[in-house]
């Protein structure tokens, strides 16, 4: 930093496409202070150090930056600033700012510049100062990439490009970039595996009204890859020319001549930079737009792979009740390592869409706890298990939470998951018109919770990929109104989470969660009434619930949720796992 004139480094939990998940090689932030969690961004002073998190890490955060000098931020609590609140009062006029502008988002970087201006506090853009003194860091991934037939994409390649351009021809644009990888999956039907549990590719495009330029790494090039792209008149590029041709059309076009859409929050510094003076309309991606709303034949393979996955989550509480009931030693780890295995054993299986979190007693109140050899705890009567996993599978990107009584539970923790099921119950059951979004529905999950001075420190619902990212833009079921941040209306045939719970430090977590799909109800004179179908068949455990504290509607929720679950996982499970599941969906 003292070398590059630098007096405050940003590094953020990014890579060069704005990924939630990044390979090995972008992570930056975890290598310069240990911290894993998938969100986090590191500040970097002469004399100190922070990191902002948010709510699903503060505990993890504590424990892991315990013993360094680096201060943990908890964002959105209060009296806590915001990164750009803490720079601009600390620093001095004529100070910089520097950071890679390759894993910083363009609207981000602008509103810092914009902000920090203002006292005359300077940013340098072009400061990947980590490899200098990352002396072993890991290879930028180049994986195999397969090919989608037509009928697990549901569409081809063509019809999505036509759609795409129709989009832009409504903003009058004639050129569109982007770098989002699980949109470019998603348009050329294509699956990568440059990011663990997410299959996508190092990759950037460029789209214009009569060509379509695709980025990629050399050694993910397959001849059947380079068949099938060039075969639909895409041409290929080296991913590491993308900045010099992206420069190269800037100085030699006409700027006005071409119109170019993008998303700001969704392409880097660099690239906006780079464009700055060109004819940009900053827009939501077309292709996030329509990859967020399934097609039919999406959907109808979505079912069947939901469905399985489902079978193989009871199976595996089937089995823990049984190693429960004969006091057969159970740990953590050998848990998610039976229900990994069960996953593994199917034929469409692919990948896990993430690692699956089996959290016991306390460890379960670290919202992406992984256990590990040094941490992994022993089941004991009196306690809970929360397993949260999923799968991808030809066909469906999968995630489901269950939170498992083993033995005897207290009152308070009865009465917590009893609150968490009856959230998740009625958000499942919401009816509602068409414009509402997310934060609309919200309430429905969390209020059992809050009338009892409880909150969750995260959003109840995310979108679900298909075939792609577990996490899914831009859809989100959350209660706060965030100030510049567009809310999505919940459109038809979209697919989110519903996962209410409760996180009690030291203590315990709960969650449940099920995954459903966006449907349209009745069309009435007061206009388009919609509701959810859910996706997901998994048997809630009644050992932690308390009839007692449900109305008559709550308990007939749960139970027509019981009733369909055992008609549609009965058939696939043998005799003895079927008498179970019976009378763990019994009627309360």
């Amino acid at each position: 930093m003292k070398n590059a004139k630098v007096d405050a480094y940003i590094v953020p939990t990014s890579d060069f496409h704005g990924s939630e998940y990044v390979s090995d090689y972008f992570k930056a932030r975890e290598y310069l202070c240990g911290f894993s969690g998938s969100n986090g961004t590191l500040l970097v002073l002469k004399d100190t150090a922070f990191l902002w998190t948010d709510g699903r890490y503060f505990i993890q955060a504590e424990k892991e930056l315990r013993g360094t000098d680096v201060v943990l931020m908890k964002m959105a609590e209060e009296f806590v600033p915001t990164i750009e609140e803490y720079l601009e009062e600390n620093l001095c006029e004529g100070q910089t700012v520097g950071f890679d502008g390759r894993v910083i988002d363009y609207k981000y970087g602008e509103c810092l510049r914009t902000r920090l201006s203002k006292k005359n506090i300077s940013i340098k853009y072009d400061k990947d100062l980590v490899s200098y003194i990352w002396s072993q860091r890991p290879q930028l991934p180049a994986g195999s990439i397969r090919i989608l037939p037509e009928k697990i994409s549901g569409e081809s390649m063509e019809v999505k490009l036509q759609k795409v351009r129709v989009l832009m021809r409504e903003e009058q644009c004639n050129v569109f970039i982007c770098s989002k990888l699980d949109d470019i999956m998603w348009l050329f039907n294509i699956r990568g595996c440059d990011v663990e549990c997410n299959p996508v590719a190092l990759s950037y495009v460029i789209i214009t009204t009569k060509e379509v330029l695709l980025f990629l790494r050399q050694p993910s090039l397959s001849k059947e890859l380079k068949f099938y792209l060039e075969s639909h008149q895409i041409l290929l590029k080296n991913y590491d020319e993308f900045y010099s041709y992206l420069a190269k059309c800037h100085e030699e076009k006409d700027k006005n001549k071409f119109k170019t859409l993008l998303s700001d929050t969704e392409i880097n510094f660099l690239i906006g930079e780079t464009l700055k003076d060109c004819n940009i309309v900053k827009k939501e991606n077309p292709t996030s737009r329509l990859k967020m709303c399934k097609s039919e034949k999406e959907l109808d393979n979505a079912r069947t792979i939901f469905l399985e996955d489902s079978v193989m989550v009871t199976k595996f509480i089937y089995w823990l009740k049984q190693q429960i009931k004969r006091e057969e030693e159970v740990t953590e780890l050998s848990a998610a390592k039976y229900l990994d295995q069960l996953r593994k054993k199917k034929e469409s299986f692919l990948d896990f869409s993430f690692k699956t979190i089996s959290a016991f007693g306390e460890n379960a109140a670290l919202m992406h706890y992984e256990a590990t050899e040094k941490t992994n705890k022993k089941l004991e009567n009196g306690g809970m298990l929360l397993v949260d996993s999923g799968g991808q599978y030809l066909g469906g990107t999968t995630d489901v939470t269950r939170t498992i009584a083993v033995g005897d539970l207290g009152e308070e923790e009865k009465t917590h998951y009893t609150a968490v099921a009856k959230g998740m119950l009625r958000l499942s059951n919401a009816t509602f018109l068409y414009g509402c979004t997310g934060r609309n529905l919200d309430i429905l999950a969390r209020l059992p919770l809050w009338e009892k001075g409880i909150d969750y420190k995260c959003g109840t619902g995310h979108g679900i990929g298909y075939i792609l990212n577990v996490h899914e833009g831009p859809v989100r079921i959350a209660w706060k109104y965030i100030e510049n941040v567009k809310e999505t209306i919940m459109e038809e045939h979209m697919v989110v989470s519903n996962e209410p719970g409760v996180y009690l430090e030291n203590k315990y977590g709960i969650r449940i969660e099920n995954i459903m799909v966006c449907t349209k109800k009745e069309k009435t004179t007061d206009g388009q009434f919609m509701n959810f179908e859910t996706l997901t068949f998994v048997p809630i455990d009644l050992d932690a619930i308390v009839p007692e504290q449900m109305s008559q509607e709550d308990r007939n929720l749960l139970n027509d949720y019981h009733k369909k679950v055992f008609e549609k996982v009965a058939p696939y499970l043998s005799k003895n796992e079927v008498k179970w599941l019976k009378y763990a969906t019994r009627s309360i």
